[in-house]
């Protein structure tokens, strides 16, 4: 996992679209319930850390890092 990184919503969907991956994918991936991919992403809620850290790890795991910072985002790892 990306070293003290917190993903937000945007990375996530951003992630998601990068990959690929519907949100029935990155929850099954990550086994978190599709709702909670869904309220996250749209802002609604945060998840518990546990959570986040299984989402971000899932979207890491299919070839994407996170970045923070002064400029937040996403990108594939070659």
């Amino acid at each position: 996992m990306s070293e003290n990184v917190t993903i937000t919503g945007v990375q996530c969907r951003g992630a998601r679209a990068m990959l690929g991956w519907s949100r029935p994918r990155l929850a099954r991936e990550a086994k978190v319930a599709e709702r909670t991919v869904i309220d996250f992403e749209r802002g609604a809620r945060n998840p518990q850390a546990s959570t986040l850290d299984a989402i971000q790890r899932a979207l890491e795991a299919g070839g994407v890092r996170f970045t923070n910072g002064d400029e937040p985002g996403v990108k594939i790892v070659s």
